[in-house]
């Protein structure tokens, strides 16, 4: 009966031990997103540039597209805008912006001087599209198949390893299909 009473807190330690271990060893960037592998969140918003016109989900059907949610107040999208810029000169996949939680005008001025890499952007100024997205802050960028399906999520900014190795591999593929 001692030993038993000695062996219980052992044993909770040993698998407090474990699961410490395991969520230290992950990396914190990879968040898997409950999105992939599902239909994308339909939506239907203002263009930036010219807010009486509209771009939904569904005028995207049919084509492999990437969604990347910025912000002109984001620090971070300033990182990964240069490689958005060189991306939209190869025109090897048509990227749509979803500027996020932010002033019109301030987001046409960020464009202006830093480039506009976007296909076109669109305004979720109350942030509603990207809660039904899943974003968890700006920059994120998903990769969304001809049927609508959203394949792939970078959290953070994209780097040139994550856009060589991961997200223009499996754009090649799903243009193939």
């Amino acid at each position: 009966m001692k030993s038993l009473r000695l062996l219980l807190p052992l044993a909770v330690f040993i698998v407090i031990v474990v699961f410490l271990w395991q969520g230290l060893s992950r990396d914190p960037r990879e968040v898997p997103s409950p999105l992939i592998g599902k239909p994308a969140p339909a939506f239907e918003l203002p263009k930036l540039h010219e807010s009486g016109q509209k771009l939904s989900t569904a005028d995207m059907k049919g084509q492999v597209w990437l969604l990347n949610v910025w912000a002109s107040w984001c620090v971070s999208c300033r990182i990964e805008h240069p490689l958005l810029v060189e991306l939209a000169k190869a025109n090897v996949v048509p990227v749509v912006g979803l500027n996020y939680k932010d002033r019109n005008d301030a987001g046409i001025a960020w464009l202006r001087q830093y480039g506009d890499p976007y296909k076109l952007s669109v305004v979720d100024a109350d942030g509603r599209v990207g809660i039904d997205w899943g974003v968890y802050g700006v920059p994120e960028t998903f990769v969304v198949d001809k049927s609508g399906i959203i394949r792939y999520k970078q959290i953070g900014p994209i780097t040139a390893e994550a856009l060589q190795q991961k997200i223009l591999p499996l754009v090649r593929e799903l243009q193939k299909s």
